[in-house]
């Protein structure tokens, strides 16, 4: 799947435990009629390609779709979706 819009936003590289895992977010508008703000999370080796990228630059960026469930201590399900 593909998204494409005007970076907004170009986080810095994040690391998280013990193992050294690698995050970095970017955040992209796309350009429609209702224009939406897209957060797309980069991870491990992939971080590093933001680095030749600027704010305001138009992009095309290939996505997995991912989800995740799990139960809240109130027994709710919940599912989150991430790009």
């Amino acid at each position: 799947m593909e998204v494409q819009g005007k970076i907004k936003v170009i986080g810095e590289t994040k690391s998280f435990g013990a193992s050294g895992f690698q995050k970095r977010e970017l955040v992209i508008t796309t350009e429609e009629q209702y224009p939406q703000h897209l957060m797309l999370e980069f991870v491990q080796d992939k971080t590093s390609l933001l680095d030749s990228f600027q704010v305001g630059e138009p992009v095309k960026v290939g996505i997995n779709l991912r989800g995740r469930e799990w139960q809240s201590h109130k027994e709710r399900l919940n599912i989150l979706t991430l790009l």
